[in-house]
């Protein structure tokens, strides 16, 4: 984080040097003027005449003619702030100087001052007020569960958050990010159950970060993460309002970003990634079986094409004699070896993916299974890879459509190729070796400070209720340790096991 506070401190002495500089309303309505959006007319009211300029692309004509001009036109005002108590808005700000100006003429406010004056001058808010209706979410789909997602407006998903927690001890604390898109930012917190050294750790990241323009919430995710050598993400990222209520009362953070619609929440642990909120709607033996399953497929996906690539150079003695036949006929014709035949297959898979989801979707859809079946029955036909490995490859593909983050899913796909090319070198041996670096990356990973590992490093068997399995709510008492809650119970254990039923006597 150095970096970017040795940037920012350059650029906020070069920001100190031009504020030195006497900048007029006249030379502000100049600079603007070479826009063609920016309108400026002269009115005149009962007792003074009125200069008004603003952004027209960036306010509402409605609000404009309803709300500000009937009322100047009738104003008796002879200062500002009389005319400030005369107009029926809020948040109408005095401002004294240029920056404030710049800032406040940006994001829709209407400016007036009197004909022939210099600052100060009157900002009435009157912006847009446009974002895409509440829909269903997209990529977190439940068929059980709300069926709300955020939008790309920051005021309408704190509202998405706030009605989930109607507590008063929720916090919310609002910054600017980007040197030019001046993007809000939202950090909110449970202040009596989130650790405070957490909240400061993301407000101090946050404040840190110096780039020009954040247009959504994976700039920020990318900033403010702990490392960002490793392929592995460190925080989750997701468009459902009622996982981020959920992970807030665990005494996790959550960051909102304006224009964008989701939200990110930390610190987490690598078993959260293959957790869907959807286990929390299913009975606990469903949702746990469920989890195992997506666990096992991603262990699948990485490991089958490697193992494959191994076994065949290296370990042939390591093949039942029964399948040693099928495995023989069905590589007699190719004349590739099992790496270059491995490689062929996963790269046409990544071209299918890329192929499809960059196409409009029923379009992207035909393309991946209809380009699937032909390519892969073409390239056997062909002679170009056996029939074993296109099925293999197509199930460890499949199989990593199983992980419910979508960021996970993606180094899942890059983290194969590298055991791909390792099971080449030395078989089985460079496996394992590069399975144990992996681990070790994996050890030495943290999220906003806490260890990605966790429960397992370091080992917290009471947190082990809800990673691989999910145990029953009533077994579900505490927050996780590792985020040091200050409220430690979500509950009383003994008092929410207890039944009380309707006696049969009366």
């Amino acid at each position: 984080m150095s970096w970017f506070k040795l940037n920012k401190l350059k650029r906020q002495q070069r920001a100190s040097a031009s504020e030195n500089k006497a900048t007029t309303l006249a030379d502000v309505i100049q600079v603007y003027s070479q826009s063609s959006d920016f309108t400026q007319f002269t009115m005149d009211a009962i007792q003074l005449r009125y200069h008004l300029f603003y952004l027209r692309t960036l306010v509402d004509p409605t609000t404009l003619q309803q709300d500000i001009l009937t009322h100047l036109i009738k104003s008796k005002a002879l200062t500002l702030h009389e005319l400030k108590r005369e107009l029926p808005i809020d948040s109408i700000h005095i401002v004294q100087n240029d920056k404030e100006l710049n800032t406040y003429l940006l994001t829709g406010h209407v400016c007036i001052h009197p004909e022939y004056s210099d600052f100060p001058c009157l900002c009435v808010p009157a912006q847009v007020e446009e974002s895409r209706e509440i829909s269903i979410p997209e990529v977190e789909f439940s068929v059980v569960g709300p069926k709300e997602a955020f939008v790309e407006s920051l005021d309408l998903n704190i509202y998405l958050v706030r009605r989930r927690l109607p507590t008063s001890n929720l916090r919310i604390e609002e910054y600017e990010v980007g040197s030019l898109s001046h993007t809000r930012v939202a950090i909110l917190y449970i202040e009596t159950i989130t650790n405070p050294e957490l909240v400061t750790v993301v407000r101090n990241r946050i404040n840190d970060i110096d780039f020009d323009h954040i247009s959504d919430s994976s700039f920020i995710n990318q900033l403010i993460e702990d490392s960002s050598q490793s392929p592995f993400p460190l925080l989750i990222d997701t468009e459902r309002p009622d996982r981020v209520a959920s992970v807030l009362a665990e005494g996790k953070v959550c960051v909102l970003t304006d224009g964008s619609p989701s939200a990110i929440t930390g610190p987490t642990t690598l078993v959260e990634f293959f957790s869907s909120y959807e286990d929390y709607f299913l009975k606990w033996h469903i949702a746990s079986i469920f989890r195992l399953i997506r666990l096992f497929s991603v262990l699948f996906s990485i490991f089958v094409t490697p193992m494959y690539v191994a076994v065949l150079t290296y370990h042939p003695e390591l093949i039942p004699q029964d399948l040693l036949a099928t495995l023989t006929l069905s590589r007699s014709a190719i004349p590739f070896p099992p790496i270059l035949e491995a490689l062929f297959l996963e790269v046409t898979i990544e071209l299918l993916r890329e192929a499809g989801a960059r196409l409009p979707t029923k379009v992207g859809q035909t393309i991946g299974i209809v380009g699937g079946i032909v390519i892969g029955t073409a390239a056997v036909e062909a002679g170009l890879t056996s029939n074993v490995l296109l099925i293999i490859v197509a199930l460890a593909a499949l199989a990593s459509f199983t992980t419910p983050v979508y960021r996970m899913g993606n180094t899942i796909r890059l983290i194969r190729f590298p055991f791909i090319l390792a099971a080449q070198l030395w078989g089985l041996i460079s496996l394992v070796l590069l399975f144990c670096y992996l681990l070790v990356h994996l050890l030495t990973l943290q999220s906003l400070g806490r260890p990605f590992l966790h429960p397992i490093y370091p080992f917290y068997w009471k947190d082990l209720k809800d990673s691989f399995i999910r145990l029953p709510f009533t077994v579900q008492a505490e927050r996780p340790s590792h985020l040091k809650t200050g409220d430690k119970l979500r509950f009383q254990p003994k008092k929410a096991q207890t039944k009380d039923d309707i006696d049969e006597g009366m």
